[in-house]
């Protein structure tokens, strides 16, 4: 199943999709819920970003080819760091080019959505029923100004740095589906999450023992190697089999 967020005259709903509509959904995505029995055409809607979450919790150097490319050793537990809900985007929105920066990387990644309140699961617990779905994600990276800074906040959280969509894909595997990233069309990331170092359910229990997780939280889990620099101008797209395509321009805003 794929659940959309969208605006349609003026009305903003979440739908299920079956082929080529979107049928609202009667009740919350995050408990048991009925679709309209009358769909509404795809063309039609704005899509927008498949949750508002409270947090964005974010997994860096979870790729053995992502740490060996930043010259980093494997780290021994999850290193995460926050993205604020103020930098979301949706599928088609522009991502804006700082002027306080002169390089601007695109991160595809695998976003693991949160159903339901979440906190100290224990090394043995399921992690199944506190996960909603998964999507697509861009994690937007001023590479200068981490550099600079060496900690994450100010790269990271510039407004439209967490570019999220087109949909939450439920009901598949998240430890084996291959993830891309292209620039203008052309290859540019190409992994497989089975190459996580640290897998969704491991990641969900840890961050649960530091934060409590809300319903419409983001854990996002990193990036596989071939992270690059965007313009001005460009297209970036993060294709996830069984989920989509997220797709996103680029813009400068001159001051």
């Amino acid at each position: 199943m794929k659940i959309y967020r969208y605006k349609h005259n003026a009305k903003i709903s979440s739908g299920v999709l079956k082929e080529d509509k979107l049928y609202p959904i009667q009740g919350s995505v995050f408990r048991k819920f009925q679709t309209a029995k009358k769909g509404i055409p795809v063309g039609d809607v704005i899509l927008l970003p498949p949750v508002i979450p409270s947090k964005i919790i974010a997994i860096g150097l979870n790729y053995k080819d992502h740490a060996m490319e930043r010259g980093r050793s494997l780290p021994e537990e999850p290193l995460i760091f926050l993205k604020p809900s103020s930098a979301l985007v949706g599928p088609k929105d522009i991502i804006v080019y700082p002027s306080m920066t002169k390089r601007v990387d695109f991160e595809g990644e695998l976003a693991v959505i949160i159903k339901k309140k979440s906190s100290r699961l224990r090394p043995d617990d399921q992690t199944d029923d506190f996960i909603l779905g998964y999507s697509c994600f861009n994690d937007v990276t001023a590479r200068d100004l981490q550099n600079k800074d060496v900690q994450f906040t100010r790269a990271k959280s510039f407004d439209t740095f967490a570019a999220v969509g087109p949909c939450i894909a439920t009901d598949i595997d998240p430890s084996r589906l291959r993830i891309k990233t292209f620039l203008n069309g052309k290859l540019k990331q190409s992994g497989n999450t089975r190459n996580l170092i640290f897998p969704v359910p491991f990641l969900v229990r840890f961050v649960s023992n530091i934060m409590t997780l809300n319903p419409g939280d983001i854990i996002t889990t990193g990036t596989p190697a071939g992270i690059g620099p965007m313009v001005p101008g460009d297209r970036v797209d993060v294709q996830i089999e069984g989920i989509g395509t997220l797709s996103n321009k680029v813009m400068k805003i001159w001051d």
